[in-house]
């Protein structure tokens, strides 16, 4: 970032960006929520060590205070345990998914924005290809062919999410390369692995950030609808796994899958909060009006 963006009171731009994002009330609502959320899939098992997959009553009971608090499922199962002990492998996936997304899109748009030509093209063409492919049936196909568990979910999931992150790069890169600090560059004779790695992606950096944001909330949805069909984890519980499995009796049993697919929308709300707060912050143009 140039110091002409810098604030004129001269407060150093991450500085200004953390009073702006502390300032929204959308951003602290969504990070409190957030951090709720995963104190409670991180600390949650510890305080209910039982096993999410015992069956602890009769199945389908309603929510009670003598036997299961938000009721269970179809094979007796507390929904409120399965809550506790799914939210790690939700939170894993979401994240990891996000991450292989993020480092895919920014690798394949910082190369063709940085080199351009054929290169960009090519590039270009292959994540058009991409772009058009049905996302989530391409992701069944690939979760179909190996065994489902946790990471092969998350690794599906990024292989077919990086488009949008790649087009946002290589956008960043194409305008960031012909400035004067990248001359510079040119002219010390730094080599091109520092120049895109070293030197414009830190300056692309504030929108990739927002982006990887939205990617989780993405990932997330993405888990849950995977594991909807049938295709997630059976040994591992998580959010979309309890709504998948107990689908069939939503109208008769709606705490088995209201409970878990309200967790779904909270921790997604949260992100994207979250994101928007990130963006207002993030945006120079924007601190600089206020």
């Amino acid at each position: 970032m140039s110091a002409n963006s810098r604030p004129a009171h001269g407060e150093h731009p991450t500085r200004e960006a953390l009073r702006m994002f502390a300032r929204s009330p959308v951003a602290v609502v969504g990070f409190a929520l957030l951090g709720a959320i995963v104190a409670l899939a991180l600390l949650g098992p510890m305080l209910m060590p039982a096993d999410p997959f015992d069956i602890v009553a009769a199945p389908l009971s309603p929510p009670s205070f003598q036997e299961a608090l938000l009721g269970t499922d179809q094979q007796g199962r507390d929904v409120l345990t399965g809550i506790v002990h799914g939210g790690r492998a939700t939170l894993a996936v979401g994240l990891s998914a996000a991450l292989v997304s993020v480092l895919i899109g920014i690798t394949v748009g910082a190369i063709a924005g940085f080199f351009g030509g054929t290169i960009d093209e090519i590039l270009m063409r292959v994540t058009e290809f991409f772009q058009v492919l049905p996302a989530l049936l391409f992701s069944m196909v690939l979760v179909t062919l190996f065994t489902p568990t946790l990471m092969t979910i998350a690794l599906s999931i990024g292989a077919v999410s990086w488009t949008a992150t790649a087009r946002l790069t290589r956008a960043e890169f194409l305008k960031l390369k012909e400035l004067d600090f990248v001359a510079a560059e040119h002219v010390i004779g730094a080599g091109k692995g520092r120049i895109i790695w070293g030197v414009i992606l830190p300056n692309a950096l504030p929108p990739l950030i927002v982006s990887a944001t939205f990617a989780i909330g993405t990932a997330i949805l993405f888990e849950a609808s995977l594991s909807f069909l049938g295709l997630g984890d059976p040994n591992r519980m998580s959010w979309g796994l309890m709504i998948g499995s107990s689908r069939s009796y939503i109208l008769s049993s709606w705490w088995a899958v209201t409970f878990p697919g309200c967790m779904i929308f909270l921790t997604v709300l949260a992100v994207s909060l979250i994101g928007d707060g990130l963006n207002d912050a993030l945006n120079p143009k924007l601190r600089e009006r206020r």
